[in-house]
This record gives C-alpha cells, sequence and structure tokens, in this order.
C-alpha cells in the first residue's frame, strides 16, 4: 500500500512538474515572439502594479510610446512623470532606446518618485536604418536613430491595438486617456494634429522655412513629388504626438511605405532642404497624406521650443492638455520657454550625468 501509495504521489508530481514546465515554455516563446529582424529587443518589463493602486486606477491599460535617448533622458523621464501623475488608467510605457542608455535608465526609473511606473524597455538597433538613411560623413553624429522609432510602432507594441507616441519634450496637464479615445476614421491608420488647424499655426519659425504645408517639408522640384499629385499648399501636420490605430497600421503595411519613401530619399533628395534635419516628417507627410484624423490641438500645443522668449499667456499653457518644446531651446537647457513648468515634473538624475548634460544643451540638435 505504502509503494502504490508513493507511485501515486511521483506520478502527480510528475505531471505538475510537466505542466509547469509546458506553461514556462510557453511564456518563453511568448517572450522570443517579441524579438524580431528588425533588432528591436524586449530588455526590461515591470508588468504588475501594486494592488493599492490597481484599485485606485481604472482597468483601461493604455499603451505610449516614447524614445529616450541618454542626452535628452531628463526629457523622457519629464513627460511620463506628468503622464502619469495626470491620469487613473493603467498606461504602460514602452521606452525606446539605444542599448548604451539601459543601465542609465533603469537606475532613473528606480527612483522613488517613479517606482509605480509601469514600463518596457526596448533596444533600438541603428542597423534598422542601413540604406534608409542618407548618413553625411562629416556630420554623422547629428544623425538621430531613435527619431525613427514611431515608423515601427507595431514593432514595438506587438499586442496593441492603439497606441500613443510622443516625443521626449513634452509635458502632458490632463489625462492621457481622452487623447487615447481620439476617434478614428475608418481606413486611417493615425490621428495628428494639423498645423492649419492648430491653435499654434499662427508662430513664424524663423530660419525653418514654412512648417506648415507640405513644400516646407517636400522637394516639389522632383519629379518624383510632383507625381504623387499632391498640393504644395496642402497643411502639413506634427508627428511628434500621435494616435495609431496598430490594426489599421497593419493592415496598410505603413512601416514598410515608410521605409520605402526613407530608401527614395537615399537616393533622389526628395526633402527639401529648407528644413534643416527633417528626415523624420516628410515620409510621414507623404505616406499619410489626406489620410489621416485629427487630435484636438490643445493635446499638441507647441513650438515652446522655437525661441527663448515666451509666446503665450499664462493663462493658455495651464489650459493646454499637452505642451511641446518642439524646436532648439528645450526646457532642460539654460534658456528656454515656462521651463517652470516642465521643472515641476522632473525628476532628478541619481546619478548626476544629466545636470551636466544641461549646461551644454546650446549644442542640442531640435527635432
Amino acid at each position: 500500500v505504502n509503494i502504490s501509495i508513493l507511485i501515486v504521489a511521483v506520478v502527480i508530481f510528475l505531471l505538475v512538474l510537466h505542466h509547469n514546465f509546458l506553461g514556462l515554455s510557453d511564456f518563453l516563446k511568448r517572450e522570443l515572439s517579441d524579438s524580431n529582424p528588425l533588432g528591436l529587443q524586449p530588455i526590461d518589463f515591470i508588468p504588475a502594479v501594486p494592488q493599492r493602486l490597481a484599485d485606485e486606477r481604472n482597468d483601461k491599460e493604455i499603451s505610449v510610446v516614447i524614445a529616450a535617448s541618454d542626452e535628452r533622458l531628463g526629457g523622457a523621464i519629464a513627460a511620463m512623470n506628468s503622464i502619469y501623475r495626470h491620469t487613473r488608467s493603467n498606461v504602460v510605457f514602452h521606452i525606446v532606446t539605444l542599448n548604451d542608455t539601459v543601465d542609465h535608465l533603469r537606475l532613473w526609473l528606480s527612483s522613488a518618485a517613479l517606482k509605480n511606473l509601469r514600463y518596457r524597455i526596448l533596444d533600438f538597433d541603428p542597423r534598422v536604418l542601413e540604406g534608409k538613411v542618407q548618413v553625411d560623413p562629416q556630420k554623422a553624429d547629428t544623425l538621430k536613430p531613435l527619431t525613427f522609432a514611431r515608423f515601427y510602432l507595431p514593432n514595438l507594441v506587438p499586442h496593441a491595438e492603439k497606441a500613443i507616441y510622443v516625443d521626449d519634450d513634452i509635458i502632458v496637464q490632463d489625462d492621457i486617456l481622452e487623447l487615447y479615445n481620439t476617434p478614428l476614421k475608418p481606413g486611417h491608420a493615425a490621428a495628428f494634429s494639423d498645423d492649419c488647424d492648430s491653435t499654434t499655426n499662427k508662430v513664424a519659425v524663423r530660419g525653418a522655412g514654412n512648417q506648415y504645408n507640405y513644400i516646407g517639408f517636400l522637394d516639389y522640384k522632383k519629379e518624383t513629388i510632383r507625381k504623387l499629385a499632391m498640393k504644395a499648399s496642402t497643411c502639413s501636420f506634427n508627428p511628434g504626438v500621435f494616435v495609431a490605430n496598430l490594426t489599421e497600421w497593419k493592415l496598410q503595411n505603413i512601416t514598410k511605405q515608410l521605409e520605402k519613401w526613407m530608401a527614395l530619399n537615399v537616393v533622389e533628395e526628395l526633402y527639401s532642404r529648407t528644413l534643416a534635419g527633417s528626415i523624420t516628417t516628410p515620409p510621414l507627410l507623404i505616406v499619410f497624406y489626406k489620410q489621416h484624423s485629427s487630435i484636438d490641438p490643445m493635446w499638441n500645443v507647441r513650438h515652446l521650443g522655437s525661441s527663448a522668449g515666451k509666446r503665450y499667456s499664462p493663462q493658455f499653457v495651464k489650459a493646454a492638455k499637452l505642451l511641446h518644446w518642439n524646436g532648439h531651446f528645450k526646457p532642460w537647457g539654460r534658456t528656454a520657454s515656462y521651463a517652470e513648468v516642465w521643472e515641476k515634473w522632473y525628476v532628478p538624475d541619481p546619478t548626476g550625468k544629466f545636470s551636466l548634460i544641461r549646461r551644454h544643451s546650446e549644442a542640442y540638435e531640435a527635432k
């Protein structure tokens, strides 16, 4: 009898062990499925929320994608903190960075003020851009690979149906759930803030050309551009903040379309030279020409970084749902407008490294 009981116990133990092994195998397969030929590797993921906070927040999970380069890491940290503090939704940040930034980022995220953030760190391999971006050997260091992360949203957030992309030079002052719920028209893979309809569309950016229509971004002298029959006066949009329908994005193969125009530009130089360094916006303008929905302009109040002076009233800045410091004058720099608003959400760098970089902010290249 004892031997029989022992045999039964061993069999049960082996069955349980086998079941657990299968479960672990499935889990590892799911983790490995996130790796892909594009070199977007998941590094870190904190999926759990403390029960107390889970009870306080609603069940709506929102995927927010943000790029985090080492020299601008403080911007990404402040942006994420402002988003988290203004919502009761379960936001998951998908932080795209380069391999040499991971340790610095992880240490910063361990700060007490950020300990409840849910995030996933992704390593972006710049080799993804080979043959798609023209690099001037004398200015190779000016290429910012992470500015192209937004082109690969389905790879970054493979299991989500919808996601929000934000630049690192933003501060959110309202519930991100409202932006997430932006209605997208049937067949539209993304919603942007149109420049012509923008609250800030009257702002003239000196030396930057016309940032409000297509002729400011594309070279209409090139036959390839003319054949597209896109009106030069068409209102452009700002891709620093947008909502994406990832199901539609994949159906239309948006990433491949963007890569096509990137590669063509390497050969034919299709982008306007009026806008220095503007190599991210043009492919999006082409692919989404009259094929995108609109977000509330108050969710992308921009050009705060186009000059060091203050162009908006304190009341307007306070009413804005999202502030965007696109331009050369970043809020972490020596001279910037409304820096005091940004600093409310900044969490000090535990290494002290970012403080040193702030003294040299004038050398930063604007997105």
